[in-house]
């Protein structure tokens, strides 16, 4: 079911495509507007983050591209598991995130999603996007340091 916990919160799903593909910049914790389904399709871990971001249209944010499976005891009240969620953020959390995001071409995607305190809540950050490049140098520096720690656990 779910990964890991700590200090009360247990996650159910990390996006380990972020770091890989971006610079994380600023992190920030925020709720989701759910239904009952996707809560329950949510514990059992069937949640995907390939292509999620976060839009800001009128003075809210909104959830893109995340995709929670249908639960399958559900029966005709199901979800769409591709619909857009509300991120329950304060307005000035908002507006923050907003004017990062138009001045300095920047994005927002999501890092993890984790119980806490027996609510759903979304891990997001500001990031800016990789070049292949800068990939490439952390595929070097990550291979480094596992030569390096075989090294000394050889010796």
């Amino acid at each position: 079911m779910s990964k890991t916990s700590h200090g009360g919160e247990k996650l159910i799903a990390p996006n380990k495509n972020a770091h890989r593909l971006y610079e994380l910049l600023e992190r920030l914790e925020a709720g989701l507007a759910l239904t009952g389904s996707e809560v329950k399709s949510l514990r059992a871990g069937k949640v995907s983050f390939k292509d999620g971001y976060v839009k800001f249209t009128g003075g809210e944010a909104w959830l893109i591209g995340v995709h929670i499976a249908e639960y399958e005891n559900a029966g005709y009240s199901g979800h769409e598991p591709e619909r857009q969620r509300k991120l329950l953020l304060h307005a000035a959390e908002i507006a923050h995130l907003r004017t990062k995001v138009e001045q300095k071409g920047l994005t927002v995607v999501p890092v993890r999603l984790y119980f806490k305190n027996g609510r759903i809540k979304i891990e997001i950050a500001l990031a800016r996007g990789k070049k292949v490049h800068d990939r490439r140098d952390d595929l070097k520096a990550r291979d480094i340091d596992r030569e390096t720690a075989r090294e000394l656990a050889r010796a």
